[in-house]
């Protein structure tokens, strides 16, 4: 059971599409950026913030609202990455938080990409707007605030767990990957004791399993409280790792 595509369906009754902004209109003042979001579920808190992969939407995870066990009147928050992605570098009209070019990162004698030592010009540009959406869900509805992401949208939330002070009860990474790793890892002991939950397939052919590995290990190191779940599998969310995904959040409530 891999990240279905969208449905029809989806957004009757269920979600709701908010629009994005880049000018205040009528003053000629500008206004930050702002991600469009998919909001489902309760009005919060707690609110879980799922930032999707490359090439997909926000969309994407609305199936999910049914599968996983968030608390009773929580609140579901799918933001839209701001770029479009364009065939060589993607399915066409798929989303991207910045052009992902891991061909070129493929080691000499290797065939799965390392971009742990990479410096993306996009990905503050991105974690700033997934920051800006925290700090909004911190004014209304409140924290507890969960944020994670799948693939590309796992490498967002970490740069925003790992270079701000954004409030996190928890962390979720579903087949991520390092990322600037010398500048993360200077910063993983100010996150001691938060709950982390990394889920990996051990035959990712996108982004490699022994680097997700050792992610996790200098997280446990630093005293981050990690939940590691290697599944046999590629770079997708099967049903198991939905079940363990639902265990490690029914432990963070009190």
């Amino acid at each position: 059971m891999a990240i279905p595509r969208r449905g029809g369906s989806f957004l009757d009754g269920v979600v709701r599409l908010a629009v994005l902004v880049s000018l205040a209109s009528g003053t000629g003042c500008t206004r930050k950026p702002q991600l469009a979001t998919i909001v489902s579920g309760g009005s919060g808190p707690p609110t879980l913030v799922l930032l999707h992969g490359y090439g997909s939407s926000a969309e994407d995870w609305a199936p999910f609202t049914q599968w996983i066990r968030w608390p009773q009147g929580g609140r579901f928050v799918f933001p839209q990455a701001p770029g479009v992605t364009v065939p060589p570098d993607g399915p066409s009209g798929g989303r991207a938080w910045w052009r992902l070019d891991l061909a070129s990162h493929i080691p000499p004698g290797q065939s799965v990409p390392d971009i742990s030592a990479t410096q993306p010009p996009g990905l503050k540009s991105a974690a700033a707007l997934v920051e800006d959406l925290l700090e909004s869900v911190e004014q209304y509805p409140g924290g507890p605030i969960v944020l994670g992401g799948f693939s590309q949208g796992a490498m967002v939330a970490s740069e925003v767990a790992f270079r701000s002070d954004a409030r996190l009860q928890a962390l979720v990474l579903l087949s991520g990957t390092l990322v600037d790793e010398a500048s993360w890892e200077r910063h993983f002991d100010s996150r001691r004791g938060l709950p982390v939950f990394i889920a990996h397939g051990r035959s990712d052919n996108v982004l490699p399993f022994a680097v997700a590995d050792r992610f996790r290990t200098k997280l446990e190191a630093a005293g981050l409280r990690v939940t590691w779940f290697p599944f046999d599998g590629g770079h997708e969310t099967p049903a198991a790792v939905i079940i363990a995904l639902n265990t490690f959040i029914l432990g963070l409530q009190p």
